[in-house]
């Protein structure tokens, strides 16, 4: 009986072991170069929130009532925004693109993505997937959300 108890209690340290960590990794802490970077580049930010993105570091926030994100580099080099927007100020080609390749299916968000070379993308979320587009609504790429 006493062996039982110590393999659940051993399971039960794992899985809050775990947990911790995925929480840190969500919630991470930028670079200092990034943090400043964001800090000068967004000083009206609200709901300020971290992730590790491959290298880079993406934050979430809210800039005058708009939720948007940015990704820096660990030297503070902004790389893209992305801003979320209505489904209706999506390029018509967009739509038009969606209909004929996901027929029956919905946008469920949409977003505006400034490249750091000001290149202008945008993004519509369809059954779980995120579709790039150009500005004029040309397809480019599909990517699991």
């Amino acid at each position: 009986m006493r062996n039982s108890k110590s393999v659940v209690f051993t399971i039960i340290a794992i899985n809050l072991a775990l947990a911790a960590f995925a929480q840190k990794e969500k919630n991470t802490t930028a670079s200092p170069e990034a943090k400043s970077a964001f800090t000068k580049a967004f000083p009206a930010a609200s709901k300020v929130k971290w992730e590790k993105e491959k290298a880079n570091y993406e934050v979430n926030f809210v800039q005058n009532g708009q939720t948007m994100s940015a990704v820096y580099d660990a030297k503070g080099n902004l790389q893209e925004t992305e801003q979320d927007i209505k489904i209706a100020e999506l390029p018509a080609g967009v739509v038009d693109y969606i209909k004929q390749n996901y027929k029956g299916a919905t946008v469920k968000e949409a977003a505006r993505i400034t490249k750091a070379n000001g290149e202008i993308n945008y993004e519509a979320e369809v059954n779980k997937k995120d579709l790039v587009f150009d500005t004029k609504g040309k397809f480019i790429k599909e990517a699991k959300d």
